[in-house]
């Protein structure tokens, strides 16, 4: 059985937001990904940078000198509904679709439709539009999701009904700290083979999510990386790179605030803060998979009726 990674990220990721903090998403290199699952022993690896294909067109690239590895080029894109990933493009998706154009642009591309942390409590899953779509499989197993529930929720609905998606694992890593802790097994060896097996729905599941000290040095790691290259701009010796929104911003800001990043990094990093902000996340975390757990069977009754519906129209 083959090993594959379906959801990773690169420094072609861009930033995010959490409250007033703009921080990057990623500063890994594609070529540091792709070493990463090598030692990992993953065969295939699924480069998904948000809204963005460059990175694994670079990752593609790169993996070619190897023949242990292939890389499938993907796209986390953000929809009006949630999050949609599209494996095997070439281009990348337009912001602003609604979830059944995006999975339909994804389609026209010869691409496959996944659907990334369909149930999560914390982050833009797709929740039940995903039973109104032609996805070829979703995440029972996302390692960005230590909680309780997430993941839970999304194998309770897998296991009612079976046979209607590809059973995926992706560790949905942002740094070489949160991969190889969960992966997709498949017959085979190489892309074309764990592509079959998607369409086939003869794929495995495996693995946990990566523990949340990962989270932290994922976050840590990307204060890190990210002062540095405030630091290297500041000098004027950081170049731009075509796609790479995190190298266009922080060029594109002033030095004060260049600056003014490296001091808020350099007090991030000091353990005490670090330590505070992972107890926070995890309180918060146990907080809304406990309410989503209180509420699951009345979902599951809802979703029940979603399906049959469905069905119904389908006339199986």
């Amino acid at each position: 059985m083959g090993r594959a990674d379906t959801h990773v990220h690169t420094y072609y990721s861009g930033f995010n937001m959490l409250g007033a903090l703009r921080f990057p998403e990623s500063v890994a290199p594609p070529s540091l990904q792709v070493d990463t699952a090598r030692r990992n022993g993953m065969d295939v690896l699924c480069i998904t940078d948000h809204n963005e294909t460059a990175g694994g067109f670079v990752a593609q690239k790169y993996a070619r000198k190897f023949d242990d590895i292939q890389v499938v080029v993907g796209d986390e894109v953000m929809t009006n509904g949630g999050e949609v990933i599209g494996l095997w493009l070439n281009e990348r998706l337009p912001l602003g679709l609604s979830p059944a154009e995006a999975v339909d642009r994804i389609h026209e591309q010869g691409g496959l439709a996944i659907a990334p942390h369909p149930f999560s409590v914390h982050v833009a899953g797709m929740q039940e539009k995903i039973f109104d779509l032609p996805l070829e499989g979703f995440e029972t197993i996302n390692g960005g999701h230590p909680d309780r529930y997430s993941n839970h929720f999304a194998r309770e609905i897998m296991d009612r009904y079976p046979g209607r998606w590809a059973d995926l694992s992706g560790s949905d890593a942002h740094s070489k700290f949160t991969t190889g802790y969960n992966w997709t097994e498949f017959p085979g060896r190489t892309a074309d083979e764990f592509r079959k097996a998607i369409l086939e729905k003869k794929t495995v599941p495996m693995g946990m999510p990566a523990p949340v000290l990962t989270q932290v040095e994922w976050s840590m790691d990307v204060v890190w990386g990210g002062q540095k290259l405030m630091y290297k701009a500041l000098r004027h010796k950081l170049n731009p790179m075509e796609d790479n929104r995190l190298y266009a911003k922080i060029i594109s800001i002033s030095d004060l605030k260049k600056a003014t990043g490296l001091v808020g990094g350099f007090f991030y990093n000091f353990p005490p803060i670090t330590m505070l902000a992972t107890l926070l996340s995890v309180r918060y975390l146990r907080k809304l998979a406990k309410q989503a757990l209180k509420e699951e069977q009345q979902r599951l009754g809802k979703i029940d009726a979603i399906i049959a519906e469905r069905d119904a129209r389908a006339g199986q």
